[in-house]
């Protein structure tokens, strides 16, 4: 964009997105998502609600019992000078015990990850929607585009009928 920052989109109930990874969907088969809170320091919500992050490259990890969001972008707010951030630094996410005890069977597991799918903004709140993900083979890739064109052909063809 030229010149224009990039704003926040409101949804219908209540939830203002700040940053998606469709991606992730087509890298990942999704298995299961999980909804977690970020500690982020006052920079870092100011950035966010100006839409200023990616989640293109993120991922989350488990460490000693605790889940960490690393690989996110969030771009350091303009007025902060000294008290800015690191824009990629790792964040911890916060979920329930028993979430973060079923993340780590399920990602010992061979093949599964965690990708963040979604960052937005509840009820004034900093979320993350976190999906338990395997990863697609090639092939997999190709029939996804497969049906996608397919639907997307028929769809034009019933548009032309009507």
């Amino acid at each position: 964009m030229t010149g224009r920052t990039r704003r926040a989109s409101a949804d219908a109930e209540g939830k203002l997105s700040v940053a998606r990874n469709p991606k992730a969907t087509h890298d990942y088969h999704i298995l299961e998502t999980w909804e977690a809170g970020l500690v982020l320091t006052g920079t870092e919500v100011k950035s966010l609600r100006s839409g200023k992050a990616s989640i293109k490259e993120g991922f989350a990890r488990l460490a000693n019992g605790e889940v960490f969001l690393e690989g996110v972008n969030i771009t350091p707010y303009e007025q902060g000078n000294r008290y800015n951030h690191d824009p990629v630094r790792t964040r911890k996410l916060l979920l329930n015990r028993r979430e973060i005890e079923r993340l780590v069977g399920s990602v010992e597991q061979k093949g599964l990850t965690l990708v963040p799918l979604e960052l937005y903004f509840r009820n004034g709140v900093a979320k993350v929607t976190l999906a338990l993900g395997r990863g697609k083979k090639s092939h997999d890739r190709r029939e996804d585009l497969k049906k996608r064109d397919a639907e997307r052909d028929m769809a034009r063809a019933m548009s032309r009928r009507a």
